[in-house]
């Protein structure tokens, strides 16, 4: 959708997706800077370090982030985001683009990039004053490497990769990263060695930089060693990547070992598509690598029998309890069932009525598929110390007084929970999976 407004505003485009408003109540006249005494749709969300403008803007629940920067590097950045969402790469969500903004003197101001907001995502300021150092090498930087890898496997150049460019989403435990900033990515073909070792260099001396940084301003403890961590970043990404592109040679009668290189990929996050398997002329030796990866073979079997769109630890976790759920079934029927039809009676009888249950004053504390989480982990703790099954109603009790009540309001961090000093008031930019 193209909007050419009239009149004072002549020159204004505004070019945005269908589903999304047109944004045309804005005052596009104004530098971003200036928006929060302009507008009441201006929200505040922390900040991270950025050398553009960003500001944040409301509409009808969902939330907006605003770009100032150059109108090549907008649309660059635009187009880019199209491509990664098109690879179903987790991403920040492009919504537009305004261009042509004047002030009311006639000057210049710059174009706006608009994406979507990704709920429930977490800067990393965040996480560090939250969790371990230990969570912080076994979960953030590994969600960082799958990522870049992704990113990798896919053609795409970053450039620019930084814990300021990037939003973690609990995971199940674990976390998931969101590329944030793509103003310096390009997509090819594929990646020579090269090239994915200078992106992967950078990478390693901006986080370490971001270490460095977070050590100096007390959100790390001093014990942490930025060196350290990311050679641990850079050896991961070294051992996944092998792990993916390698070629296995095995003899002929060792197929098992076919096997065990995809359970291998499956324990990283990815699935195998398909194999190049190649035997020798004497029939005796085979060449297999994987030829078509991606992450989440079990969110996309959940996707498919129940149609929730989660994370791929999640998925892990809510298939265990569908499996479950499914067997119990089987054996109150006396008979096999249709997985469709378990998956149909678990979302209905089991995820629904918990998801129900919790008040709507907790509903902002995580999203559906982690509180779900959540709630069987405590089932299970209280199963464990009671030595007897514990059932959802009387879980339900303790799960918000003990654990929903403590938890922070995630879904929309406050600017204050994130900041580190008194300029870090405007938002962060983020985006939305899909």
């Amino acid at each position: 959708m193209s909007t050419q407004p009239s009149g004072a505003e002549a020159g204004l485009s505004i070019v945005t997706r269908q589903g999304h408003p047109d944004f045309l109540g804005l005052p596009w006249d104004q530098p971003l800077e200036n928006w929060r005494d302009e507008t009441e749709r201006v929200v505040r969300v922390p900040k991270g370090q950025s050398r553009h403008v960003v500001c944040m803007v409301q509409y009808e629940g969902r939330i907006y982030a605003l770009k100032e920067t150059e109108g090549p590097l907008a649309e660059h950045e635009y187009q880019i985001l199209r491509r990664l969402e098109e690879a179903r790469l987790p991403a920040v969500r492009p919504v537009g683009v305004a261009s042509g903004r004047r002030r009311a003197d006639g000057s210049e101001l710059k174009s706006v990039l608009i994406t979507r907001f990704l709920d429930f995502a977490l800067p990393y300021q965040y996480l560090f004053r939250t969790t371990s150092p230990a969570f912080l090498r076994d979960r953030l930087l590994d969600a960082a490497v799958v990522l870049l890898t992704r990113l990798h496997l896919e053609g795409v150049y970053w450039g620019d990769i930084s814990l300021a460019n990037i939003l973690f989403r609990r995971d199940a435990g674990a976390l998931m990263a969101y590329l944030v900033d793509a103003e310096t990515a390009e997509c090819y073909p594929s990646l020579s060695d090269a090239m994915r070792e200078h992106d992967l260099a950078l990478g390693v001396e901006n986080i370490a930089g971001g270490l460095c940084d977070a050590v100096c301003g007390g959100l790390l403890e001093d014990g942490v060693d930025p060196v350290q961590v990311t050679g641990e970043l850079e050896d991961r990404y070294q051992r996944i990547w092998a792990e993916l592109t390698s070629q296995d040679e095995i003899a002929a009668h060792e197929r098992w070992k076919i096997n065990e290189r995809i359970e291998r990929l499956n324990a990283m996050g990815f699935d195998v598509d398909e194999l190049s398997i190649v035997q020798s002329p004497d029939g005796t030796r085979l060449k297999i690598r994987p030829v078509v990866v991606e992450e989440g073979h079990a969110h996309m079997r959940l996707r498919k029998l129940t149609g929730l769109e989660v994370q791929e630890n999640q998925a892990r976790t809510l298939l265990n309890a569908l499996d479950a759920y499914g067997l119990l079934l089987e054996r109150e029927a006396g008979q096999d069932l249709l997985e469709v039809v378990k998956a149909y009676r678990w979302v209905s009888e089991r995820y629904e009525p918990v998801i129900a249950a919790i008040p709507a004053r907790y509903r902002d504390r995580l999203d559906d598929a982690q509180l779900i989480y959540e709630f069987v982990e405590h089932r299970f703790s209280l199963s464990k110390e009671a030595g007897r099954q514990i059932e959802n109603d009387e879980a339900m009790a303790t799960f918000i007084e003990e654990v929903l009540k403590g938890l922070p309001q995630e879904k929309t961090l406050i600017a204050h929970e994130c900041e580190t000093g008194p300029d870090d008031v405007l938002p962060i930019q983020t985006g939305e999976a899909q």
